[in-house]
Parts: C-alpha cells; sequence; structure tokens
C-alpha cells in the first residue's frame, strides 16, 4: 500500500486544500466547513484498447491536479420510462473518478468512509448528479464520503465475447482499492469502510458481496431497493446479439470496439423499446425494458447475493438492508399507466412475476382480496423487483451466520397528486438531503421538504452513519422469528416486517438468475 500524505496549501483565505494521492496532488475546494475533491481518476480512461477491458490504473501526473469539477459522466441513455435525464456535455473519456467529502484532510484523523454507488437501471446515471450531493451527509455524521462514476449500458455490463463480464462491476471494485491506497490522506480509515447504494446501486453492492475481487475492500455494506434481476449467462449473451444486431455488428469486442460510445448507447436504447418482442426469449426481464444487469457468468461473479450470502461468503460483513412499502408506483406514474391498469394487465404482470405463474396470481388475489387491479399490478412488481429479494438478503445472511438488519420506508412522497405513495427512490433525496434535486424535485413540489421528511432526513443521517461508525444502525437486527425491522414513517417504530402477506407468498423462492427460455 503506497503511503500517502496531506498538507495545507499555503492560502491564507483557507479557501483550497492539496492532498497527494497515489497517482499525483490534488487540490480540492473548502465548502461550508468541509474540503470537497472532485473528478479524481481512480483508473485510465477505457477507450481504445483499454475499451470493454477491465479497468487499469490511472496514469500518474505531474504538479497539481485541480479537483474542483466531476468528471464527466460514462456513454448512457438520456431517459428512462419517458423521462428526461439531462448529462453535461462530454468533456473527456475520464469517465472513471472518484469525488470526495470530507471534514478535514488529515491523515491522523482516521473517520468511517461510505462509498455510495448510484443507481439508474445498470445503464444510466453518474456521480455528478445533484441528488447524490454528499455534503449534508457528510457534516452531519462528520464521515468521509466517496462516490465514483462506472461504465454502464453496453459499456459496463453488455456480455461480449474478448471482454470480461461485468466491467462495470470491475469499475467499483477498482474504486474501492483506490479508496483503500489513499482515503488515508483525506482523513478516512481504509479499514472502516461501508459500501452503500441504491436500486442498480443496490444490486452492484449486494453483486459485491458476492465478488471474490471485492473481499477485503470494505467492512460494512448497505443495499437500499436492490433489484433481484441477475442475469444468467445464456440471458445475457443472447441480449448481447440483440443489442449488437441493433449497431449492425457482431457481439464481439473487437467488432464493437470500432463503433462511436454514443452509436452504441443509442442501439441500447432501440432495444429497450422493442423488448417486449424477446418476451418468448428473454421472459420476465423483456417487459422491463432494461437489457442490463450484473451476469453470474461464474468467474467474476460466481453466483447470485443470495446463494453467496447463504452460504456464508459474507458473514464477516456488517449488512443493512431495506426498501421502500410502494416501489413500483414510480414507473407506473412515469409510464402515465396511473388510473389506466386493467384487470387483464394486471393478470399479465401476475403470471408473470408471481412465484407459479396461474398459481401465484390465484394466491395473490387471495391474499389481496380487496385490492383493485392496479395495486395488484404495482404489489406484485414492487415484491418481484425490490421488496422480496432486499428481505431474502437479510434472510441468506442470517442463515450463513452474518448478521443484517432490515429497514422498509412507508412514508409516502408529498407530491401534488399523492399518487406516489412510498416509491422508489423515495429514500435518496430523504438522505442526502436533496430535496429539490433530479427526482426529488417530483417528489417534492418545489423542492421544499415537509418537517416529516427534514425528521425523516435527521433519522437517515444518525442511522447510516452511526452503521457506518459500530455496524449498528439504532435497531437490533433481523431474525426469521421475530422479523423485527425499522419502520420509516412519519413516527418511526421497529415492529415485525409490515409486508407479511407478500413475505409468505415469496416464501422458499432464492431469486435465481434469470434464465433463457429459447
Amino acid at each position: 500500500m503506497t503511503t500517502s500524505e496531506s498538507e495545507a496549501t499555503p492560502d491564507t483565505d483557507g479557501t483550497s486544500r492539496v492532498v497527494r494521492t497515489a497517482s499525483g496532488a490534488v487540490r480540492g475546494l473548502r465548502e461550508r466547513g468541509l474540503s470537497v475533491f472532485r473528478g479524481i481518476p481512480f483508473a485510465a480512461p477505457p477507450v481504445g484498447p483499454a475499451r470493454f477491458q477491465a479497468p487499469r490504473p490511472p496514469q500518474p501526473w505531474d504538479g497539481v491536479r485541480e479537483a474542483y469539477a466531476f468528471g464527466p459522466p460514462p456513454p448512457q441513455e438520456t431517459g428512462f420510462v419517458g423521462r428526461l435525464v439531462p448529462l453535461p456535455p462530454p468533456q473527456s473519456d475520464d469517465w472513471l473518478t472518484v469525488n470526495v467529502w470530507t471534514p478535514d484532510p488529515d491523515p491522523s484523523a482516521a473517520r468511517p468512509v461510505m462509498v455510495w454507488i448510484h443507481g439508474g437501471a445498470f445503464k444510466l446515471g453518474h456521480s455528478g448528479q445533484p441528488g447524490y450531493d454528499a455534503q449534508h451527509l457528510a457534516r452531519a455524521g462528520d464521515v468521509v464520503v466517496v462516490t465514483l462514476n462506472y461504465r454502464v449500458g453496453m459499456e459496463g455490463f453488455a456480455l461480449w465475447a474478448g471482454a470480461p463480464a461485468n466491467r462495470g462491476l470491475l469499475d467499483q471494485v477498482a474504486a474501492l482499492e483506490w479508496v483503500q491506497e489513499n482515503i488515508a490522506a483525506f482523513g478516512g480509515d481504509p479499514a472502516q469502510v461501508t459500501v452503500f447504494g441504491e436500486s442498480a446501486g443496490a444490486g452492484s453492492v449486494a453483486a459485491l458481496l458476492a465478488m471474490p475481487r471485492a473481499r477485503g475492500l470494505f467492512r460494512r455494506a448497505v443495499t437500499q431497493s436492490a433489484p433481484g434481476t441477475f442475469f444468467s449467462a445464456d440471458l445475457a449473451r443472447d441480449i448481447a446479439v440483440a443489442l449488437a444486431a441493433e449497431a449492425d455488428r457482431e457481439p464481439t469486442a473487437a467488432d464493437l470496439a470500432t463503433v462511436a460510445p454514443q452509436r452504441l448507447t443509442e442501439a441500447g436504447a432501440a432495444l429497450g423499446t422493442k423488448m417486449g418482442q424477446y418476451t418468448a426469449r428473454w421472459g420476465q426481464v423483456a417487459p422491463t425494458t432494461v437489457p442490463f444487469g450484473p451476469v453470474v457468468d461464474g468467474e467474476i461473479l460466481p453466483g447470485t447475493p443470495w446463494q453467496a450470502l447463504a452460504s456464508g461468503a459474507a458473514r464477516d460483513i456488517d449488512l443493512l438492508v431495506g426498501h421502500n412499502r410502494d416501489e413500483y408506483r414510480l414507473f407506473l406514474v412515469m409510464a402515465g399507466l396511473s388510473g389506466k391498469v386493467t384487470d387483464d394487465l394486471a393478470t399479465t404482470a401476475l403470471r408473470m412475476y408471481a412465484p407459479g405463474g396461474e398459481t401465484g396470481e390465484k394466491a395473490y388475489r387471495a391474499a389481496f382480496p380487496d385490492a383493485s387491479a392496479e395495486q395488484l399490478f404495482a404489489r406484485v412488481q414492487t415484491d418481484w423487483l425490490f421488496a422480496l429479494p432486499t428481505l431474502r438478503l437479510a434472510e441468506a445472511q442470517h442463515t450463513g451466520g452474518g448478521r443484517a438488519h432490515v429497514y422498509e420506508l412507508t412514508w409516502p412522497a408529498p407530491d401534488t397528486g399523492g399518487e406516489l405513495g412510498a416509491c422508489h427512490a423515495l429514500d435518496i433525496p430523504l438522505l442526502f438531503g436533496t430535496y429539490g434535486a433530479d427526482l426529488g424535485a417530483l417528489l417534492f413540489p418545489g423542492g421544499r421538504p415537509t418537517p416529516e421528511a427534514e425528521r425523516l432526513t435527521s433519522f437517515f443521517h444518525r442511522a447510516w452513519t452511526a452503521f457506518a461508525r459500530t455496524g449498528d444502525p439504532g435497531w437490533p437486527a433481523y431474525d426469521p422469528h421475530s422479523r423485527l425491522v425499522q419502520v420509516l414513517d412519519a413516527e418511526p417504530e421497529v415492529a415485525p416486517y409490515p409486508e407479511e402477506k407478500s413475505r409468505l407468498l415469496w416464501e422458499g423462492y432464492d431469486f435465481p438468475p434469470l434464465p433463457l427460455l429459447g
């Protein structure tokens, strides 16, 4: 491990700070009591001969590199479910960068470190999004927060011949290795690293728990709404053929490396609009419009997180997992389906996603006899995609001899129409305190938090940073007998897992890799 050092610049106004990393010195800015460093390369640009390959170490630099601006996002789509996600114009190929918020870049401080992995359906998102501004979390918890970019979509997750699987996950491993090598210089303790993420970021965290290459790089992990959509290698290869065909290429790294990244992004987006045509072959993944996900390839990712945790692979990792009560409401509203779900549409969803197909549909209708078609449609997809994969992580960790704490967010978003409930991604503005940024602007009219939201943000800050510091967020660990979880509502309370009906419907289901059907 390289020895790093930190030194204050001679600036008398205290507005900047220089830290020396293994690759060279970086200068950050002093902002509202924190030192903030943005856009630090943790790997070389994955272009040219490095395209579609595992990340490589960054090139060292001489002098002091200004770390004032976020690095450019990796190539990606600009929208999801009809919602535009604005991107800054590309400035360079330095896609793989980290950002650091620290109360004091003093090597003797040894503060807990929290490493955030963003979501975005494994095909979009970046660490420079305003919703991931970590200043409030770092300041409230007296912790060092790191955020990072990783390759998404075609660049990061499509399974090409001649390229390693799960390149986006390998980027995350490289960022965690950078943290181990350098974070002490920023005032962080490399022995007290917590990795946390939401949605695809939570799925990434779950994958890291199962990856041999990630062992020893973090001590604690938080998954917020982890999806259960891990692909089998056969399914990923078949999807790769269709992805490459959209770009008029063969599904090989050599052939696709001749195509501009933006053209590949467009090809991935084009396939997303026609995935319904592949239902007979791709099954449950086809209606999602998301042709990317972690691939259980047998090498980079030997098995699913549920298999790995049940076998004890992460028994020494403190785990905090949770989901939101009404996850799928966000996608339903964004797709314009609110108030338009017919019983036929509900029946199709129930037979597609409930365990047992038609038998599962009948079981759901019996368990929720008063539910409307729209409620059943949203409930089964909430359960399949986020809720039960999350609960099963905790159960698998317990089976493997480890410990997990569980929460469920049941407080509804104060959106003007009242349609969203405790929907997917509501936890992001609550955790980061960024109510008017990104999806927060949809969830919080005018970007203004209610008093209840502010109290929940304080709860998130206390619990998440306490967990990063001690492994205990402040409520009992989950066990399969009492099933106690932290329920996050206007008045948070510890209670038995609220979704008992759903839990029983999915009992015994272990979320295997999604198969190729045809």
